[in-house]
């Protein structure tokens, strides 16, 4: 929906368009609603969800995301997940509170998830680029604009800076561009920008924590692994792969689509500074890219009626992938558990046979 149908349809209904009873998760939502939406999710779910602010970006709004998990008073592993890091790039918030609605939604009645939010706590940032998301909202002119909304440096009468491109991760050397008017200018330096500072030291600050580093985009229909640089392959690169095209087959089960799975440079093209990568410098086992429906039939602006569709593949897509991370640390925990008490078992038995048959004890 261009900003202009949304004001339009907005002036039709105004009362049911602010007041419904539901949150329509298959029509995409300006800034203030969905900050309203999670202030709103937090208060129906106090036992689950929490809102955070973590940063502030550069026109000075807010950036706070929703944390989701089952307090239990231990220490827990954590999930990433970010949307909307590209303005234009609107199917992304989309799925986020597609996302975030779902899980809520299992955590009542799924074992599995209830055992997930016991063991982990769920990040998710609906918007990280607020600014040029807001942008992107106030005209057809603006719809399709990428960047944050920071000035360019001294001379340069551009404005923002790619944030996928601004991350401490092979910074400024394939795939980016030091003109301030290009779409991946890259920044002055790395981590130049508030809204890539924030999520640095959010989860820096917490690395060992995170099992997942999810970023979801589009478009494309690919799910891309570390590195964007050519000349790097991550240490754990066939794992991630393996649970990549596990990923891929259970988006290709929910609607038949198919998603390319592989680096950056392999299925895209050479990139550098992308967060995934810095998660994967910072030692998250599992970072991914999501880039979403479709091919380029409809590109940046997919139409609302193909929303549910694109949620409901990614969210099978992402499942896999974080159940993989969860089932790896605490299944083994408790196959290794299990394992030990077995042995510790099966010593006292052999050791009690043994005085047995010596005399010094009865069975």
């Amino acid at each position: 929906m261009s900003p202009e149908a949304f004001k339009k349809r907005r002036q039709q209904s105004p009362v049911l368009f602010f007041h419904r009873a539901e949150y329509d998760y298959y029509k995409y939502h300006p800034m203030f609603e969905i900050s309203q939406w999670m202030d709103q999710v937090a208060n129906d779910h106090p036992d689950v969800v929490t809102v955070m602010k973590y940063g502030q970006t550069y026109e000075k709004r807010t950036i706070r995301l929703l944390k989701i998990g089952l307090n239990t008073g231990e220490e827990k592993k954590a999930i990433w997940m970010d949307c909307g890091i590209h303005a234009r790039e609107w199917i992304a918030p989309a799925f986020c509170q597609y996302f975030v609605s779902q899980i809520l939604k299992a955590h009542k009645t799924d074992h599995k998830m209830q055992e997930m939010l016991k063991n982990m706590d769920f990040y998710v940032t609906p918007v990280l680029n607020v600014d040029g998301y807001i942008y992107t909202w106030e005209a057809n002119v603006t719809r399709l604009w990428r960047k944050n909304r920071s000035p360019g440096p001294l001379g340069c009468n551009c404005t923002g800076v790619d944030l996928n491109r601004n991350f401490e991760a092979n910074w400024g050397t394939v795939g980016v561009s030091s003109n301030c008017c290009s779409d991946i200018y890259c920044g002055s330096q790395p981590v130049s920008e508030p809204e890539a500072q924030a999520v640095t030291y959010f989860v820096g600050t917490r690395q060992q924590e995170f099992l997942c580093f999810l970023t979801i985009h589009s478009y494309g229909q690919l799910l891309l692994v570390p590195y964007g640089h050519p000349d790097f392959t991550a240490s754990n690169y066939k794992e991630l792969m393996e649970v990549g095209l596990g990923a891929a087959d259970a988006i290709r089960k929910v609607h038949g689509m198919n998603y390319t799975v592989g680096t950056s440079p392999d299925v895209l093209y050479p990139n550098s500074g992308s967060s995934r990568d810095w998660a994967a410098i910072q030692g998250i086992p599992f970072s991914f890219t999501f880039e979403l429906r479709d091919k380029g039939d409809f590109g940046f602006q997919l139409p609302e009626d193909q929303i549910q569709p694109a949620c409901e593949e990614a969210y099978s897509g992402a499942l896999h992938i974080i159940t993989y991370a969860h089932n790896k640390i605490f299944s083994g925990a408790v196959a290794t558990a299990a394992a030990t008490l077995s042995i510790t078992l099966l010593a006292w038995v052999s050791l009690a046979t043994h005085y047995c048959e010596e005399g010094q004890i009865d069975l």
